[in-house]
């Protein structure tokens, strides 16, 4: 087994300057994710209302939006929305959940079934469509939440007019509370979400008391529903069609299965008392988690189908119409309508709880996403994985939203769809290729594993039909996902040029103890280190004969030979390293690099070099030159070690510096 050395790349220096930027970079690193301790894991149950608060708090616009889009077919669409997420949904986050139990989710499945830089692109543009789900989530649930504010009959005599400031004020609050710093608040999440089932569980029930003394109002649905002479099976196919418009239905999956870190499984595995215990597979994680998406779904299903109903029958079309009283907030115009003021203001203060909440949610599932993958990538400044710089151009960001879309609930609702389905159905692809790879060798297994994924290939046909479908009847969602992932392709390819004279080396392991012992002599000796492109014995011999020729150097030589993987698109480096010695010459040899030049310099900081004797390329343009270093870890090797050394000299001054000698030909 190789030896680890503490060979980490050196940590960037403390931020200096003004009050403000040391303030900025204080805050918590979001790039390192720690394994959760026992004491922070909760029951699937409690865990579920941090999950709920995103996906329960729809119910306070999907009923208004099925009834613009779908009108009298909105319950029967609703019922084909409850069977797709019971028989889809939730079966392919449960396999999600059981190939992604650290809580990566299918992003993460699908950058390891993908290799180099198409996974690093794949990354991207998933990471695009999941961007414009979360900020559309907070700018959403903004605009909802205010419009709940100036509609309610005690408050619209004052603030009708100041739906825009509101939205703003609640986004600009939601960043101010990130700013300080916002945990995981799974008891806040429960008494926020738990008040706001029931009261929609007392709306739904007096509506549907009223209904039930109101008999006629059922007939008329009915009629109305058959006025075309359909058939229930037409009228099903009908709102098969349809169902696509209400997708908004489905979200919250992603952020269930990204919360499994917190949910508790059996004592062992959450003790991890061994190493062999923290690599098991924590079973009962996996089956809680289950049951969290299950319940959640279920729950979902029949809030769904019961606000749809009673909307549907009792809310007159002029009312859910855009403009109208019911427009937005169907439920809580029921509320106000047959349980009086009093109740109704309390509903509208718990969807304005939830709805401001569901964007926290959105807001922290952002601040462990984008961290996680860019600055891992160097696709991203370093500030990026601190909390307080990310908080600030997402609110930017968010407010931008907000502007475009003039702060309207339906607006906004063909970019939120098609965010959550296009990660639902990366969700079910990532599934159904885990299931068809990794199917075991025995022919029972085998079967069973490609039937499974056979399965979840069809789930992922019904949610591409459904994004394809959203796609053309509201483009805007997927402009403004394109928008999103044009800038993060955009940014993420100058800041990867930015950061590339970084030093990138993480980890460095020996081949064995001998050569990590050589290593260590080697550092205390003045070295002359001479990268060299191959092993062979002549052209060292050529090389040593032209340095001492040309150079005045004293000492021994160090030839280092630095071997790429194949993949060269990770940022950072983790290397195995051997070290030969002889009389003549010293013989490192470095495997598992992506980069030469970072690598060359790397080892000549750990080692103290006293002179780098640097050969030239000079076949290719430096624009050439540049592109392939940037993308394939070759290109110019001797002037680029020369900027990265120069580089890091600025930042950590050093009283000894090697001499470099750039050799041509």
């Amino acid at each position: 087994m190789p030896e680890t050395s503490e060979i980490i790349e050196p940590e960037e220096p403390k931020p200096h300057g003004t009050f403000l930027s040391r303030w900025f970079f204080s805050g918590r690193d979001l790039s390192i994710h720690n394994k959760e301790a026992a004491g922070q894991q909760h029951s699937w149950f409690a865990v579920m209302w941090l999950t709920g608060v995103d996906y329960f708090s729809s119910i306070a616009y999907q009923a208004g939006i099925a009834l613009l889009a779908a009108g009298i077919l909105a319950p029967v669409a609703t019922v084909v929305l409850v069977f797709v997420t019971l028989f889809c949904a939730v079966p392919v986050y449960r396999e999600v959940a059981r190939r992604s139990y650290a809580g990566q989710g299918s992003i993460a499945l699908l950058e390891h079934l993908v290799k180099g830089w198409p996974s690093k692109l794949l990354v991207l543009v998933l990471l695009g469509f999941a961007g414009t789900d979360f900020v559309i989530t907070m700018t959403l649930s903004a605009a909802d939440s205010a419009r709940h504010v100036v509609e309610n009959p005690l408050i619209k005599p004052y603030a009708h007019h100041l739906h825009m400031a509101i939205t703003i004020a609640l986004l600009a609050l939601l960043a101010i509370v990130f700013l300080r710093g916002f945990g995981e608040a799974i008891a806040l999440a429960m008494a926020v979400a738990i008040p706001y089932i029931l009261l929609n569980i007392a709306v739904i029930l007096r509506c549907g008391v009223e209904i039930w003394h109101h008999p006629a109002l059922l007939r008329n649905w009915h009629a109305a529903l058959h006025a075309n002479g359909q058939g229930w099976t037409g009228i099903f196919i009908a709102s098969c069609f349809v169902f696509p418009r209400l997708a908004l239905g489905l979200s919250g999956f992603e952020t269930g299965v990204s919360l499994m870190p917190l949910i508790r499984g059996d004592e062992k595995e959450d003790a991890g008392k061994d190493k062999k215990d923290e690599e098991a597979v924590p079973k009962e994680r996996i089956r809680n988690t289950g049951w969290l998406l299950l319940t959640a779904a279920v729950l979902m299903s029949m809030l769904l189908i019961g606000s749809s109903i009673v909307t549907t029958v009792l809310i007159p079309e002029s009312a859910y119409r855009e403009g109208g009283p019911a427009s937005g907030r169907a439920m809580a115009y029921l509320a106000h309508e047959h349980l009086g003021r009093g109740f109704g203001s309390l509903y509208d203060v718990s969807t304005i709880l939830i709805l401001w909440f569901a964007g926290a949610s959105a807001m922290a599932g952002l601040l462990n996403l984008i961290p996680r993958y860019l600055p891992r990538f160097g696709m991203s400044p370093r500030w990026v994985s601190y909390a307080r710089p990310l908080v600030l151009v997402l609110f930017a960001i968010d407010l931008a939203v907000t502007v475009v879309f003039r702060g309207s609930v339906v607006r906004q609702g063909g970019a939120y769809a098609t965010g959550v389905l296009v990660l639902i159905f990366s969700a079910a692809v990532a599934a159904a290729l885990g299931l068809w790879r990794d199917a075991p060798e025995n022919e029972k297994g085998k079967v069973k594993s490609r039937m499974k994924s056979l399965y979840y290939w069809l789930c992922a046909a019904i949610f591409a039909y459904t994004l394809g479908v959203n796609i053309k009847e509201r483009p805007d969602g997927i402009i403004i996902a394109s928008t999103f992932i044009t800038l993060l392709i955009l940014t993420s390819a100058v800041s990867r040029y930015y950061r590339s004279t970084e030093l990138r080396v993480r980890k460095c392991e020996f081949c064995d103890e001998e050569s990590r012992q050589l290593w260590e002599k080697l550092a205390d000796e003045n070295l002359n280190i001479v990268p060299i492109v191959t092993l062979d014995k002549h052209y060292r011999s050529e090389i040593r004969a032209k340095i001492e020729k040309h150079y005045k150097i004293s000492g021994p030589l160090t030839f280092l030979h630095v071997e790429l993987l194949d993949d060269r698109s990770d940022f950072y480096e983790q290397l195995e390293v051997e070290v030969k010695r002889d009389s003549a010459e010293n013989l490192i040899i470095v495997r598992n690099a992506n980069v030469i030049a970072n690598t060359i310099a790397y080892v000549s900081i750990r080692l103290k070099a006293k002179n780098i004797i640097l050969g030239l390329a000079a076949e290719k343009s430096p624009l050439v030159q540049a592109l392939y270093y940037v993308a394939f870890g070759t290109g110019e090797v001797g002037l680029m070690v020369y900027e990265i050394l120069t580089s890091y000299w600025k930042k950590r001054p050093e009283t000894e510096r090697p001499t470099l000698f750039l050799m041509a030909g």
